[in-house]
């Protein structure tokens, strides 16, 4: 077996890595040639955390594995560690044979970044100008960095509950050129595309903050009861997602659902728009909304991609197991 420890992982995967991964396994699930197990999540009862597996199988990328962790909400404050805490497996389809054992948390917050920067490249306005951020935390560093990546921003504007966790955002957007500017939730009107990643059980964007020819990337809601944005804000956008199933259940869109707002054949894949099957964007004018739930094969991507590497620069500790 392969161990990749998680001190590693910096000097491994890059985000162009772990974006070539991400939109390569949203078009392995749009074809059908990857999918997804179901996931488990449960609160455990101690510590005020969630516990849970995301797992899958890629049959293109001969990627099988699952990933083990959750969110530790006292971790930073009691221990100086990040919340979330994981751990990828990997498994070789042939034998059932462990493969790796790849620390998940840096990748995780990479493949999270990867997918809404795939997103924003797909469905954007190609002349996108101002960035919006909902959210100022660890993750959204990740986002932000990037979005960036994906258009020739002019600004970025940030908002945050708590509002003293902004300069985390811009310091990033600074050191990347681009100047930052706080604003009230009714300031991302300006904004021709908006990243969200927040842990909120209550929407903080609304419908009537979303201009037109906006794209919103939707990122932090991943459990049954999590919310963002206002329900009606699907009704009036294009859905899209990384899995429909996930979508609807745990994701952004369980309200929309929910409320009669939208059906599930409202909402496709992110997969269809890269494999060309479906147009993604079709004018200017209009709203789309990647729902980014976070599946398993993300993770397995992404670690799949950062064992190659370990093994090519020979790093990667090998054990008998």
């Amino acid at each position: 077996m392969l161990i990749v420890p998680e001190r590693d992982i910096a000097d491994l995967m890059t985000r162009a890595a772990a974006f070539e991964a991400v939109e390569q396994v949203f078009a392995a699930m749009a074809s059908k040639d990857a999918y997804n197990f179901p996931v488990v999540r449960e609160a455990i009862g101690h510590e005020d955390a969630l516990y849970g597996f995301k797992g899958g199988f890629d049959r293109a990328g001969l990627t099988l594995g699952l990933k083990a962790g959750g969110y530790w909400p006292n971790n930073l404050e009691k221990r100086g560690l990040i919340n979330h805490q994981s751990t990828v497996f990997l498994f070789d389809p042939d034998t059932g044979m462990v493969r790796a054992m790849v620390g998940g948390n840096l990748l995780t917050a990479l493949r999270t970044a990867a997918a809404s920067s795939v997103s924003i490249k797909h469905l954007a306005r190609k002349d996108a100008k101002v960035l919006g951020m909902i959210g100022a935390g660890h993750q959204a560093t990740f986002q932000l960095r990037a979005a960036l990546e994906q258009r020739d921003f002019e600004k970025v504007i940030g908002w945050n509950y708590h509002s003293e966790m902004l300069p985390n955002i811009a310091k990033v957007a600074e050191e990347a050129g681009v100047p930052f500017e706080a604003v009230e939730l009714e300031g991302m009107r300006e904004a021709d595309v908006i990243v969200s990643i927040t842990s909120a059980f209550a929407p903080s964007l609304l419908a009537d903050h979303v201009s037109e020819g906006t794209h919103i990337a939707c990122m932090g809601t991943d459990t049954k009861g999590k919310q963002e944005v206002e329900a009606q804000l699907l009704a009036k956008a294009t859905v899209f997602t990384d899995e429909v199933a996930q979508s609807i259940s745990i994701g952004e869109a369980q309200h929309a659902i929910a409320d009669g707002l939208i059906q599930e054949e409202d909402i496709a894949e992110l997969g269809s728009v890269i494999n060309g099957v479906h147009p993604g964007r079709s004018s200017d004018c209009q709203i789309t909304l990647f729902d980014g739930t976070g599946v398993g094969l993300q993770d397995l991507a992404v670690a799949a991609s950062v064992v190659d590497l370990a093994v090519e620069k020979g790093v990667a500790i090998k054990v008998d197991f």
